[in-house]
């Protein structure tokens, strides 16, 4: 049977950079902790609407240069912000700084139900496209990006939605990072069926649901030849630091439903040692 992996999720909201680098930095030295995240916005959504938010990439740079073992990445970084090419080096230079250490989560962006993520778009000067236009551009924005990590020569790209003369990407990674992709519409799970290393989806809610997405993801594997095994299926599970137990049951139930990696979001304000109690009351239980 394949392991189970873990990882640590501290959203950086409401939280200052010190509590976050305390429990990235203690977390880095537990090793049933594989991988640590952030996530990708630019504007509080929960808690107080006007309260502290820091930039994801920035944050993890600074993390990645602090911390030795951890995978590290963005759950997800989303498309909307950033040009792909952009992105690009972005990405690259945080995994040159952690030697090789980064997993490379992105999505479509923010759903535009959501009143506090959509407002951050407007505060920051930043179109927000319809859907059709989002998911193309999220495809052609993963073309991009694996071919300016790969190819040893500038290249042109004109697409429906990038555009690209002469791109090049120099350093390249330390390695070729795994891409992590997040959703679960039909057009971004075809696009990770192509593209995934790894397919991320939110825990907490309907688990039939959930596994009626995973089996999509497996038929559009089916269609182009792949084989699903090769895409890990990942969850975020809510901890919750009152009811342990609650939280060991969503992770038995996300492993049951055959997802081998398992991200923890722990909330602030974080509690002493979080990750040692982390450990020892929900991951060694659930392996």
């Amino acid at each position: 049977m394949t392991r189970t992996s873990f990882g640590l999720m501290t959203a950086p909201m409401q939280v200052g950079y010190d509590e976050i680098l305390r429990v990235w930095q203690e977390a880095d030295g537990i090793p049933e902790i594989d991988n640590a995240w952030l996530f990708d916005h630019l504007m509080p959504i929960g808690g107080d609407p006007d309260g502290p938010i820091l930039e994801g990439w920035t944050l993890l740079s600074a993390l990645a240069a602090r911390t030795q073992r951890l995978e590290l990445g963005l759950l997800v970084s989303s498309n909307r912000f950033r040009p792909p090419a952009m992105l690009a080096k972005i990405a690259a230079t945080v995994d040159v700084v952690s030697g090789g250490r980064l997993i490379f989560g992105l999505g479509v962006g923010s759903r535009p139900g959501h009143p506090l993520a959509i407002r951050e778009y407007a505060a920051h000067g930043l179109p927000f496209h319809d859907v059709p236009h989002a998911v193309g551009s999220f495809g052609e924005a993963l073309t991009v990006i694996k071919r300016l990590w790969s190819e040893d020569k500038p290249f042109d790209f004109h697409g429906d939605y990038v555009d690209l003369t002469g791109a090049f990407a120099n350093p390249k990674p330390v390695r070729k990072p795994p891409f992590l992709l997040a959703g679960r519409t039909s057009p971004v799970l075809r696009l990770a069926a192509e593209h995934a290393d790894i397919w991320n989806i939110p825990g907490g809610k309907d688990m039939a649901d959930i596994k009626g997405r995973s089996a999509l993801l497996d038929r559009y594997c089916a269609e182009i030849g792949r084989d699903p095994a090769e895409i890990t299926r990942s969850m975020n599970v809510p901890v919750d630091y009152d009811h342990p137990a609650a939280t060991r049951a969503a992770i038995a139930e996300a492993i049951e439903a055959g997802f081998g990696h398992i991200v923890l979001s722990v909330p602030p304000p974080y509690p002493a040692a979080v990750a040692r109690w982390v450990t020892d009351e929900l991951i060694t239980p659930s392996r």
